[in-house]
């Protein structure tokens, strides 16, 4: 083996960068597991994860009762996403291209897609969720009027700047969210002394006490729901840890990676906290703004908050906003530009961004999605967790080797090699992922919000994403176990827990391009 090449100088924040999905050397990647833990913390260290914090109250549980559903949501939520770390520094590049080594050459775009699914929806939270804020601090402090002007100049600027970040790249966005941990923080924690005088730990929701049968009965409907949309936020990072993780240096302990993933959610209870508590302020002193059918937490946070503490408002929202909104956007401009060839890094960040920036403003103004936002977030991560599971068994099972060049196949407009299957699908993870997905989706359970056409099979629990976990698990395992894959995809040391075939695998080789760059619609064509 040759020696790795030397380490060179990290690039300045003003420079823009340069490296897309292609496999970053060894001697480019500056960052460490803390960069990936400031990452992973700083974009839920916002609004966006508050308003999640207040579903138990909505859904009428006390506050203790939240947190415990809370903490059961968060703890669950890190453990699932912390292995998808590891594929960034193993692999030098984000976790859809990697997930060509399980879904085949071609099946890696099912990740591209999710991936920009999550990230405009969560993008658009942000941005909603933060400019909101924004306004509704300024009309408290300066009297600055509500209207569809000041709300539509407060997504302007928070779309601009976080299209900013993201067209520089990685390393302003690292800098940005070095500040936004560290600031958020400190004004969340100015609201333990904002909030003191009004928050009681008693609060006793809908089912404590005398409630009647026919409520006591809801207490565990209402509990796992809540837990679930707790869970959702942690496993929504899936997509794009490897974002991050890809300028880990690969000899970096993979322990202490996974432990930088996990330690990034669990940090989150401080936002989540934050939103649980004043949420059942704000069910106290005004219990208008937390109504089930339209809930409007920022609304209410600024009817309790005391005066001293709207400044401190607007600057978690501008900072927050920042924060998500970068994480959010800045690995789907990165993973569109490997979908569609004729696309450079920058200028797929640029087309993402206008997009989403349509649909932010089209969304609020003309149709008002905001509440049905949040929903479709919540069905996208139920369709993203089969996919993760499919990744997280099969880097178990390939002992975590995997062949970089062959990773690098889509991007090339190249065929064959390793995972290359059967014409660029990989039929045993696709079936897995999308049966869970399918499965997932038809049992969601989200009272008030979304109820798929079995939701009610579970007597009103939300099973969705525990089902699709197991469905995807169970059924990957069996189809790997049933139909061996070739022994190539797995490396010297050979497979762990399943068998291989002896099924030769094709050479790498260049398509023609005077075809010119694939249409990922015409794949399936093949």
């Amino acid at each position: 083996m040759s020696a790795p090449d030397p380490p060179t100088a990290a690039p300045a924040l003003t420079d823009v960068e340069t490296h897309g999905v292609d496999r970053i050397p060894d001697s480019d990647r500056h960052a460490g597991p803390f960069d990936l833990f400031r990452l992973a913390f700083g974009g839920a260290n916002t609004f966006s994860t508050c308003v999640l914090g207040a579903f138990p109250v909505l859904f009428g549980l006390s506050f203790w009762q939240g947190l415990a559903a809370t903490c059961l949501g968060v703890g669950v939520g890190a453990l699932i996403l912390c292995p998808m770390a590891v594929f960034g520094p193993a692999n030098g590049t984000n976790n859809a291209v990697s997930s060509s080594a399980h879904l085949g050459v071609h099946g890696r775009v099912v990740g591209s897609f999710l991936s920009l699914l999550v990230a405009v929806a969560f993008f658009s939270i942000s941005v909603w969720s933060s400019g909101d804020a924004l306004v509704g601090g300024a009309h408290r402090l300066f009297g600055l009027p509500r209207g569809n002007w000041s709300y539509a100049a407060a997504y302007a600027v928070f779309a601009g700047l976080v299209l900013v970040v993201c067209v520089y790249g990685f390393r302003l966005m690292l800098f940005v969210n070095k500040i936004a941990v560290a600031a958020a923080s400190l004004l969340f924690a100015l609201g333990v002394f904002a909030f003191a005088g009004d928050f009681d730990p008693s609060y006793p929701g809908s089912f404590t006490g005398p409630a009647p049968a026919t409520t006591q009965a809801g207490f565990w409907p209402a509990f796992i729901g809540a837990a679930l949309i707790v869970l959702s936020n942690p496993v929504s990072f899936g997509a794009f840890l490897g974002d991050w993780s890809r300028y880990i240096p690969s000899a970096t302990p993979r322990r202490r990676v996974v432990a930088a993933a996990f330690l990034s959610q669990v940090a989150t209870l401080l936002p989540f906290v934050f939103g649980l508590a004043t949420a059942t302020v704000i069910a106290t002193r005004a219990p208008r703004y937390v109504d089930a059918s339209a809930p409007d937490f920022v609304g209410g946070l600024l009817a309790v908050s005391p005066g001293w503490y709207f400044l401190p408002v607007c600057l978690l929202a501008l900072i927050g906003g920042l924060s998500t909104g970068t994480t959010s956007l800045y690995g789907t401009g990165l993973d569109f530009s490997s979908v569609f060839p004729r696309l450079s890094r920058v200028q797929a960040t640029v087309l993402v961004g206008m997009v989403s920036f349509a649909f932010i403003f089209v969304g609020r103004f003309a149709f008002n999605l905001v509440q049905s936002i949040s929903t479709f977030a919540t069905v996208i991560v139920t369709c993203t967790t089969p996919w993760m599971v499919v990744l997280m068994l099969g880097h178990l099972t390939r002992r975590g080797w995997y062949d970089p060049d062959a990773l690098q196949v889509f991007n090339r407009r190249q065929r064959g090699g390793r995972y290359w299957f059967t014409h660029g699908w990989n039929w045993r993870g696709l079936t897995a992922w999308w049966a869970g997905a399918v499965l997932g989706v038809l049992f969601t359970d989200i009272p008030g919000q979304f109820v798929g056409p079995l939701g009610d099979l579970a007597g009103g629990v939300d099973i969705s994403l525990p089902l699709s976990l197991a469905v995807a698990a169970v059924l990957y395992l069996g189809l790997l176990v049933l139909f061996p894959e070739p022994r190539a995809v797995f490396g010297p040391d050979g497979a762990r827990l399943v068998p291989t075939a002896d099924t030769p695998v094709p050479a790498i080789s260049a398509q023609d391009v005077s075809r010119g760059p694939r249409d990922p619609l015409d794949l399936a064509r093949e």
